[in-house]
């Protein structure tokens, strides 16, 4: 787990200045050590950068940017992440006569790659990645991304020169300039709570190499040439499996070998543990794999209010597995509230969606006092399982379009017997997903900069049917915004953050089983639940209420913060300066919501919180954005 940075020119070494300040930016993704190297391939000049956080292989021999000494055209090697599935690569290329100088993944990256081509290789790897290979002997210049996006790569294409980093704070220290806003992307933050649902970013021109591919800057001509190619899809159609306790053990045993190979590592590992079905079921799995005597540290985020506080499910949970979780607990305290929120932007490189996002930060940072490196998380289950709320109304709105009629009344008098996905049902949250005609008029903050902006249609399209929307989730619409805040947030601390349920072999299983496996029996995520309900008690297995990592942002909104938000949405705040929103409808907007009974009204608190949290990022990054 690592940054890297790279520069592609015909104009010879950037500026010295820049290129350390961009590796000083990125300085807490590689705490370990760092590299450099200057490359020349007429007319072309390439630099790389690297900064290492040590996870396999803790010696020098793991240093990069990495070469082959015995093999002169197989160029530099610059790589951020885990092959989890390096050990069999290894051996497989031994048997093919391969030596190995190291004990890395790093190096078994790199041997597949010159071995296999980057299209095979990429293809056998299981892991998260993104790497930038210079290939002299075939004067290219590989970017690429893991199948879910995990890893993050950020591009600026300008003419004869590219530039590339891990994050965008890094970029910009390379580009050093101001860039317009792109206004899109702004508006599908504060209107539809998405980031990272395109190729681009918050600033024009800045693109993100795209997750499950493959570039190739081609080094050949006088003018850089890119072509980009996948080497993973999603499974194209259903397919059901020879019977219901056949697909429970076939996702059993691959939730065990998923986390057994992610525990593969050379530092101490932790899992985090919520309460609900996702995270218990990656701690069980871990205990099983470490066996009773084995070291498993759980790492749990609790609340102070006891509206919100998960504790009794998280002790429930580690008591069956016969081990003790380290709480964290959000502080209230308005100031340290928003200092923390202000941090926790910074190193997302974007705004952030809620104050779970700052509890993810502080349990990282315990993570990091307990000398925990590598965190397993639940992260990609609710995509895969169909475990949102919305995945009902998904399933109930094909089978009608199907005119399947009884199926769907069975379906939603299960759901109303079992008191689980419908009581929890909020209007506030869910109207996105409606038609825009059926919005409620009024409400649109959206400045006059942002009258263009396109919506990403976020319900059901015509034809489509859950499958195709639980693939968008996982490309476009959910996983991309959650790995991006876990990388961000973990990496802030230096810590490395594995997701079990985005193994290759279990998104490839869970997308292609028929929906009613999903959503079964008044349940969602049925076929997991029965998968684990020999490891964990039924209290969990079986729970109705899951909350998530929350918390009372809603009611701070209201009370605690006011003042502070109030004066972020002071008439000079950057966000009405861009005409980006509209300062009297936000205000209306906001008063509305303060009056609201806690967990109740129309206004969803991420229509105040969203703008709140782009004031802060603009504010940050005012330096690199173009003036309005």
């Amino acid at each position: 787990m690592c940054g890297l940075l790279g520069v592609v020119s015909r104009s010879g070494a950037i500026d010295e200045s820049r290129w350390r300040a961009a590796q000083r930016v990125q300085k807490h993704r590689g705490p370990d050590g760092h590299g450099d190297v200057r490359l020349e391939l007429a007319p072309w000049t390439v630099q790389l950068a690297h900064q290492r956080l040590a996870v396999i292989d803790l010696t020098e021999a793991g240093r990069q940017p990495m070469t082959l000494p015995e093999d002169a055209g197989a160029g530099v090697l610059v790589y951020n992440g885990e092959l989890y599935n390096y050990q069999e690569l290894r051996q497989e290329l031994e048997s093919e006569g391969v030596d190995f100088l190291t004990r890395t993944d790093s190096e078994v990256l790199f041997r597949a790659l010159r071995r296999w081509g980057p299209a095979e290789a990429l293809r056998r790897c299981n892991g998260m990645w993104a790497f930038a290979w210079f290939d002299p002997l075939h004067r290219s210049l590989w970017l690429s991304r893991d199948r879910a996006g995990e890893k993050p790569l950020y591009i600026l294409r300008e003419g004869a020169v590219l530039h590339f980093a891990s994050e965008l704070k890094g970029l910009l220290a390379l580009v050093h300039r101001r860039l317009p806003l792109d206004r899109q992307s702004i508006g599908e933050f504060l209107t539809q709570n998405l980031l990272d649902a395109g190729p681009g970013c918050l600033l024009q021109g800045v693109e993100r190499v795209p997750a499950a591919s493959l570039m190739r800057v081609d080094l050949a001509g006088k003018d850089l040439a890119f072509e980009t190619q996948k080497y993973w899809f999603p499974p194209q159609a259903e397919q059901a499996p020879d019977s219901n306790v056949a697909v429970q053990e076939e996702l059993r045993e691959l939730l065990l070998d998923a986390t057994r190979i992610r525990l593969r590592s050379d530092v101490p590992v932790g899992v985090l543990l919520s309460g609900g079905i996702d995270s218990s079921a990656i701690a069980a799995a871990t205990d099983k794999v470490v066996g009773p005597r084995g070291e498993l540290n759980l790492l749990s985020m609790v609340s102070g209010d006891g509206r919100f506080d998960e504790s009794v499910h998280i002790d429930r949970a580690s008591r069956a597995l016969a081990r003790t979780p380290q709480k964290v607990q959000l502080d209230l305290a308005p100031n340290s509230a928003f200092q923390l929120l202000e941090q926790a932007i910074w190193h997302n490189d974007a705004p952030v969606g809620s104050f779970s996002n700052v509890a993810h930060l502080l349990l990282m940072r315990r993570a990091r006092e307990l000398g925990v490196t590598v965190v397993l998380s639940g992260q990609g289950a609710d995509e895969l399982l169909c475990g949102y709320r919305k995945y009902l109304g998904f399933y109930l709105q094909s089978l009608a379009r199907s005119q399947r009629w009884a199926e769907a009344g069975r379906v939603s008098l299960s759901f109303l017997c079992q008191r689980t996905v419908l009581k929890q049902f909020s209007f506030a949250e869910g109207k996105r997903y409606l038609p825009s005609w059926m919005q409620r008029r009024g409400t649109d903050i959206r400045g006059d900069s942002l009258r263009d902006f396109k919506p990403q249609q976020l319900g059901l399209a015509l034809g489509s049917g859950v499958r195709d929307r639980q693939i968008a989730d996982l490309e476009k619409f959910s996983v991309p915004t959650l790995t991006h805040f876990e990388d961000r947030m973990s990496m802030a601390a230096s810590r490395e953050i594995r997701l079990p349920f985005l193994d290759v072999r279990i998104m490839d299983l869970l997308l292609s089983l028929p929906t009613h496996y999903k959503l079964k029996s008044g349940w969602t995520k049925h076929v997991l639940r029965k998968a684990v309900e020999p490891w964990l008690p039924p209290e969990i297995v079986w729970r109705r209420d899951k909350q998530g990592f929350i918390n009372p942002e809603s009611e701070w909104l209201k009370h605690e913060l006011r003042s502070r938000v109030e004066a972020y949405f002071a008439p000079d705040a950057l966000i009405f300066q861009h005409r980006l929103v509209d300062r009297q409808v936000l205000e209306s907007k906001y008063a509305e919501f303060c009056r609201q009974p806690a967990r109740g009204g129309g206004i969803w608190f991420r229509e105040i919180f969203n703008p709140l949290s782009l004031e802060i990022w603009l504010r940050q990054f005012h330096a690199n954005v173009a003036l309005p």
